[in-house]
């Protein structure tokens, strides 16, 4: 994946509890993005959001939920990670409630970089390891260790 260290800033990652409900959490998630200066529109980047989740829902299984969506609101590629100890049912593909709580924004000019991400994300978190080192991960920096490993 091209330029990690830009697409995963660490004040993107937080072990902090998110909401418990899916429109909530994707709220909240949003929101991490929208402080770290990179969506210029809240709104239309929320509206990008539920819009791609009524499409097709964010729960992959194995614990993961993967919001994602391609919109002008966005200055640049970003994921956010968030971490539910109790889980979020958010209809995955498995019925569990996932645990592991991802959003991506990119570009809406980004296709290439929307697809190459997702995938690479996708992949890596099919990895027992890789699930397992984020749920035990003590901090934001640790969070960022184990995903840079697994995307590299």
């Amino acid at each position: 994946m091209d330029d990690i260290d830009a697409v995963l800033a660490p004040e993107l990652l937080t072990l902090q509890e998110p909401p418990t409900s899916k429109d909530a959490c994707i709220e909240y998630l949003l929101d991490r993005a929208v402080e770290a200066d990179r969506v210029a529109d809240r709104s239309a980047a929320l509206e990008a959001l539920l819009a791609r989740e009524a499409e097709t829902a964010a729960g992959i299984g194995k614990g993961i939920g993967l919001f994602h969506a391609k919109t002008d609101a966005v200055v640049q590629p970003t994921i956010v990670f968030a971490r539910s100890d109790e889980g979020i049912d958010i209809d995955t593909m498995d019925g569990a409630p996932a645990t592991l709580l991802f959003l991506l924004l990119v570009p809406s000019d980004s296709t290439e970089a929307h697809l190459s991400i997702l995938s690479s994300l996708s992949r890596a978190l099919m990895h027992d390891d890789v699930r397992a080192g984020l749920h035990d991960a003590a901090s934001p920096a640790e969070v960022r260790a184990t995903l840079v490993e697994a995307v590299a």
